[in-house]
């Protein structure tokens, strides 16, 4: 057996993904955004988390899928990577599960119409649920966001 990954797990667009446990800040209930202009359309605004200004972007949109209205369910995952921290609106959060290491798979080329830079892996959960594990790193590149440096700093 490998190392034990504990994972939030979360839905967007009927199909369960997943983040380490260790990134996540916090997970939010969807409120108010302050719209930023010349940024990309995924980057839906900033919100003021306790008196921290964080900037949020749409899952959604950054894999470029279909939008979809946010519902009572809609979550803000806030998450924290080298020294940014972003929110992530997904269409909910639903469970925290621990992964095996050994159970991740190398993604292929494209899951669900994201490509594989965004993905981390595949990890197959003891319930037989697959589960798309993502790599914020690339999520979250900040030459791809670039205009969410300004924030936050």
């Amino acid at each position: 057996m490998g190392e034990e990954l504990k994972v939030i797990v979360f839905s967007l667009a009927h199909e369960q993904y997943g983040v380490e446990v260790e990134k996540v800040r916090t997970i939010e209930r969807m409120q108010p955004l302050t719209r930023v202009p010349k940024t990309p359309a995924f980057v839906k605004g900033v919100i003021n988390l306790r008196g921290v200004v964080v900037p949020v972007i749409d899952l959604r949109g950054r894999f470029g899928l279909p939008e979809a209205e946010y519902t009572d369910n809609s979550r803000i995952i806030i998450v924290a990577v080298k020294d940014m921290e972003v929110g992530m609106i997904v269409d909910s959060a639903n469970d925290v599960v621990d992964v095996d290491s050994d159970a991740i798979e190398q993604p292929p080329e494209i899951v669900g119409g994201i490509r594989a830079k965004y993905l981390r892996g595949l990890a197959k959960l003891s319930d037989g649920r697959l589960l798309v594990l993502l790599n914020l790193e690339e999520v979250l590149n900040k030459s791809e966001i670039v205009q969410l440096e300004q924030f936050g700093e």
